[in-house]
């Protein structure tokens, strides 16, 4: 009975057909990832980790999502190791420890991977399991950004904004908002919207709120909120009590 692979060729399903099997029977995907893996295909591997950690279609065991990413980490797989990094980072499988974290994140971020950069720049940028370093946390979090990271794109206009970098070259911290924002971050979007509000573009800055709220976790939320409840527009304050009673039902569920 075919459950969706190739296992002569070991190729995965492609990603549209795969998040598909996952919605619609995530057990059976499930069981298909673990039957390739045990055959020896990489990205499989990989996945696996990532259902084992999220409990998606099979019971959820960290430790053992710990294992698999190791697997195909060490065959190569640039994002099963920024994914140990990851577990390691926040204790999920492993006993937390931020240093080893950072060992994973610098071996996938030499090689290119931006959410290595990303993640070895959060660390660099407070400290945890390396030396504080700004300068080493931005020249990271600069370079996942020109390869396309939302996120990072954020961050380095945060740096720029807070003024923890300088030079003479570097883009306005508005540019790198828009960017990040248009990529989809909610984190960006919140920043170009605050942005806006300093420009008195107020009706543009809540289309950007909207969607920032869209998207936005519980902890951005969480933090968001009380800034929005301060504002001096009224519509801006409104926003607030959007996003606290959106907070209430994240945090009921």
């Amino acid at each position: 009975m075919s459950v969706g692979w190739d296992l002569r060729r070991k190729e995965l399903l492609d990603g549209e057909q795969l998040k598909a099997m996952l919605t619609a029977n995530p057990a059976k995907a499930a069981q298909a990832v673990l039957m390739a893996a045990g055959q020896g295909v990489l990205e499989a591997q990989a996945l696996l980790g990532q259902i084992l950690l999220d409990g998606r279609g099979i019971e959820r065991d960290p430790a053992l999502a710990v294992k698999w990413f190791g697997i195909a980490a060490r065959r190569g797989h640039l994002m099963a190791r920024n994914m140990l990094g990851r577990c390691h980072e926040h204790g999920w499988g492993c006993p937390a420890d931020a240093a080893e974290a950072a060992r994973h994140y610098r071996h996938a971020a030499k090689a290119g991977l931006d959410w290595g950069l990303y993640n070895l720049a959060n660390l660099l940028g407070t400290g945890r399991g390396v030396p504080l370093d700004h300068q080493q946390a931005f020249a990271c979090y600069l370079q996942a950004a020109t390869m396309g990271h939302a996120k990072s794109m954020n961050l380095v206009g945060r740096y720029l904004e807070q003024g923890l970098v300088a030079g003479a070259d570097l883009p306005r911290p508005a540019v790198w908002y828009l960017r990040s924002a248009e990529a989809g971050d909610f984190r960006g979007q919140f920043s170009h919207a605050a942005m806006l509000v300093e420009q008195g573009d107020v009706d543009g800055a809540l289309l950007w709120l909207q969607r920032a709220l869209g998207g936005g976790n519980a902890n951005f939320l969480r933090a968001s909120a009380p800034v929005l409840a301060q504002a001096a527009d009224e519509r801006v304050r409104g926003m607030g009590v959007l996003y606290q009673a959106r907070l209430e039902a994240l945090t009921a569920a």
